[in-house]
């Protein structure tokens, strides 16, 4: 665990290098609205596996330190559902302007860290992470090459700042990976999403997983669906081999 300082405080994270002297190109990992966690570490460790740098900030930090509650009932619905109550102020508190800040934050400290090497990194996000590595993307699209989106719900809003309309600024690749039962994103905002990427000219899949709903690769919580979280990681890892490729002499 490390600590990045932020316009507004510290945010705790976790980082992971892998083995070798690198320098090896870098990941951010942005989080579901449960935080860092036993099941975040792990699928961080995963993607060191192959050879990145991974950091993932705790992206609510403004309510505390992770773990902020108590996540033993997580595959419980009932309790998953209390767990939220508690956790959704502080979802709700990060704005668009928040979550830009606090990316430069990350990109700045994960850029100055020995063994992560030097230029654009890619970031993946799942749940609330997805809409967030989507706005970061947006904002800083010189410093993130690529985006993998997993279950991100509430990308097509009719509020001005609506995270679908940072896919304009992108000039990277993005894939997105949506539940097909999944509430947060309908089938409309997913045309919407794709029409859009459509108009600004962005490279980019769009998919629909069947029988999946939100948050189906968290394998701590109820939604989890192993062919989706196997899914996951095969169109994870070939967008990654693709665009911020590990050197071969690794």
């Amino acid at each position: 665990m490390v600590d990045v300082p932020t316009d507004d405080g510290q945010a705790d994270a976790y980082l992971v290098m892998p083995d070798g002297p690198g320098p090896h190109p870098g990941v951010l990992m942005y989080q579901d609205a449960f935080g860092i966690r036993p099941r975040l570490m792990e699928m961080a460790n995963r993607i060191a596996d192959r050879g990145y740098a991974v950091l993932v900030p705790n992206l609510l930090y403004r309510g505390g330190p992770a773990p902020q509650y108590e996540l033993s009932g997580l595959r419980s619905e009932s309790k998953r559902a209390r767990i939220f109550e508690k956790v959704f102020p502080y979802v709700v508190m990060l704005s668009a302007d928040r979550i830009t800040r606090d990316s430069k934050a990350y990109l700045d400290f994960f850029s100055a860290q020995a063994g992560v090497a030097s230029g654009p990194v890619a970031i993946v996000g799942y749940c609330m992470g997805g809409m967030n590595a989507l706005r970061a993307i947006g904002a800083y699209p010189d410093r993130i090459t690529a985006l993998a989106s997993f279950h991100a719900g509430r990308l097509v809003t009719d509020e001005p700042d609506s995270p679908h309309l940072a896919v304009w600024n992108i000039t990277g690749e993005a894939y997105f990976a949506h539940a097909d039962q999944d509430r947060t994103m309908p089938r409309e905002d997913i045309r919407v999403l794709d029409i859009t990427m459509d108009m600004a000219e962005v490279k980019y899949r769009s998919e629909v997983y069947p029988g999946a709903q939100h948050g189906f690769t968290m394998a701590d919580t109820p939604a989890y669906q192993e062919a989706g979280e196997q899914r996951h990681w095969v169109n994870l890892f070939d967008l990654l081999d693709r665009t911020l490729p590990v050197p071969a002499e690794r």
